[in-house]
């Protein structure tokens, strides 16, 4: 029988707990030291593993086939579209992620990029010197008297909420899986997203990548936003249309955009036109970390992990 634990995704400075954890668990603990994107490495790699920890690698049919002692992955961090679970249930492998561990990082950036945006921050920064004294651009909102659409009341948006009653007239929430109670306690207004898109001045998207939500921001939604909103997506790059982002930005359809995630990561050149719009403050996709969200979602990965291989059902379990 097989006690190999492997880590095939790399990026993070220290793997201590990881190892002390598994090893103390009587498991032989490694780390994958090949490139980034060597899937054939990796698939050898993994040919004895009985648990894998991953970030980005794509874990299908053809790769489970190649590792016919797994039992159980965990990815790092919350969302899994690169993990086939029909795949994974049908060899009876058990998948987890980890949920709510960067809830308040990720609000954070999200209010961040909400200021950035308004203030035109790295635009003044630019033209310190050239126009000392004076705003970088004219259209410099205030937040006490617009109001605030999320698309996304799970985890990390209903965090966000509770943060920003005070500084919004009015916070919205398009959600279709949450209940109606929730709303309430979070005194968000429920409603559609078409009626959120078309009455928000800043929209921040926080729902998961799924079939449903892929390409959910796209020209005719974007149509729908007569206020030309701050636009903020901290969640997944294919949640929105680049193209079409890109586009609404050359119409004038937006007062500013944050990115933090992109459809390709890192960006390929064919976005060096979005990235490097005026109107565009994007960051690394590193939303998710803080000193505190870094070491938790490394603990509860491990953690998941080791649960699931001694046969318990962790809550982030995603295939039960």
């Amino acid at each position: 029988m097989s006690n190999r634990i492997y880590v095939l995704d790399t990026g993070y400075d220290s793997f201590d707990y990881e190892q002390k954890l598994f090893t103390n668990a009587g498991y032989k603990f490694e780390i994958f030291s090949g490139s980034r994107h060597d899937r054939a490495g990796k698939m050898l790699f993994s040919k004895d593993a009985v648990g894998l920890l991953i970030r980005w690698t794509k874990i299908n049919y053809e790769f489970l086939q190649a590792a016919p002692h797994l039992k159980a992955i965990v990815r790092y961090g919350v969302g899994y579209d690169n993990i086939e679970l029909e795949a994974a249930t049908r060899y009876n492998v058990k998948v987890a992620n980890v949920h709510g561990y960067a809830n308040h990082a990720v609000s954070d950036h999200a209010i961040a990029m909400m200021y950035s945006c308004a203030r035109a921050l790295p635009r003044g920064q630019q033209s310190l010197k050239k126009q000392y004294g004076a705003p970088p651009v004219k259209q410099i909102i205030e937040f006490h008297d617009k109001i605030l659409g999320i698309i996304g009341l799970g985890r990390i948006g209903s965090t966000l909420c509770q943060k920003v009653h005070s500084l919004f007239k009015r916070i919205l929430a398009s959600d279709p899986y949450i209940p109606d109670e929730r709303f309430i306690t979070l005194g968000a207004v429920k409603t559609s997203l078409e009626d959120l898109l078309d009455q928000s001045d800043v929209i921040t998207i926080h729902c998961n990548l799924t079939e449903e939500t892929a390409g959910l921001i796209n020209s005719e939604k974007i149509r729908l936003m007569r206020k030309k909103p701050i636009i903020i997506n901290t969640a997944r790059g294919q949640i929105v249309s680049e193209d079409d982002l890109l586009e609404g930005l050359q119409m004038g359809k937006f007062h500013s955009v944050g990115l933090d995630v992109f459809c390709d990561e890192p960006p390929l050149v064919n976005r060096d036109k979005l990235l490097s719009h005026p109107q565009v403050i994007a960051t690394g996709h590193y939303a998710w970390y803080s000193i505190t969200s870094l070491f938790e979602l490394q603990k509860r990965a491990a953690d998941n992990l080791l649960l699931m291989l001694q046969g318990q059902i962790p809550e982030d379990c995603l295939n039960p």
